[in-house]
């Protein structure tokens, strides 16, 4: 099969084309989660649900998760992105916070869900303007016929983000496949730009109302040690989505955490 070439300006204008096009969606998906690794040892892998995803830019975002076969919540969240809001309805419990706090609970892994994350993961924003785009070739792991592998050219933008007067920090990672140029890979950096904190992996592209987007998008967390992929069953792209889509009460009788307050005796934050 023959490559596909491009230059570092088709590249970009592709990514911030495509981040234009695309406004609000609204999704239903089939969400699939497995917690552990190297820190935690075991994976787990929990069952599979059912879910839906509402995004509207510049930030918000709005993820529900279904209990199998009664289809009731089994959480809620939803951010302006600033804070989010999380409610895990099996333990009753509230989770408020602001999205750039890290408070891992390998005993509730739900409470490590940031709306944030699926929504940086989901869209693909637009080089910024105190960011500087890097074009560079590698190489990627391809399955041929009969499961065969291989190692294939792809291209990757490197996005250098300003961080102070003089400082410049490695913020995310685009790579691109060369048999089609469509994104199937994002890697995003912490503040420092040495540490991946989200590798979100992207396939199946499908047409949507005349816009290409991957059906399925898995999600890593490699510090937290967890994944979720999400398979779109249906999507929306540019649909109206008001205030009210975006609105989470807290629901009566939860026990309320608040991640920026210090703990109480019973084990959650402040009230």
């Amino acid at each position: 099969m023959a490559l596909k070439t491009a230059t570092r300006s088709d590249l970009l204008d592709y990514i911030n084309l495509e981040a234009s096009k695309i406004q609000t969606m609204q999704a239903t998906v089939d969400i699939d989660t497995a917690v552990g690794g190297a820190k935690k040892g075991k994976v787990i892998e929990y069952e599979q649900i059912r879910g839906a995803v509402l995004a509207r830019k510049p930030a918000m975002l709005r993820m529900i998760g279904f209990l199998p076969f009664i289809r009731s919540r089994a959480f809620d969240m939803v951010s302006n992105g600033q804070e989010f809001k999380l409610y895990i309805a099996p333990k009753n419990r509230f989770v408020i916070g602001q999205n750039n706090v890290v408070n891992p609970n390998p005993q509730q892994p739900l409470e490590n869900l940031r709306p944030q994350v699926i929504y940086d993961a989901l869209l693909l924003r637009e080089i910024g303007p105190d960011e500087r785009p890097v074009l560079d070739t590698g190489m990627e792991t391809v399955i041929g016929d009969k499961g065969r592998r291989y190692q294939q050219p792809n291209y990757v933008v490197l996005v250098i983000r300003r961080e102070g007067e003089n400082n410049w920090v490695l913020s995310r990672k685009i790579y691109f496949s060369r048999i089609d140029l469509l994104p199937n890979r994002q890697e995003i950096y912490d503040q420092t730009g040495i540490t991946v904190v989200t590798d979100a992996r992207y396939s199946n592209y499908k047409d949507y109302g005349g816009l290409q987007f991957p059906s399925k998008i898995e999600i890593r967390r490699p510090q937290e040690e967890y994944d979720i992929t999400l398979s779109i069953v249906k999507l929306d792209l540019n649909t109206p989505l008001g205030d009210e889509k975006f609105v989470l009460e807290q629901p009566p009788g939860a026990q309320v955490i608040h991640l920026d307050r210090p703990p109480t005796p019973n084990g959650g934050g402040g009230h």
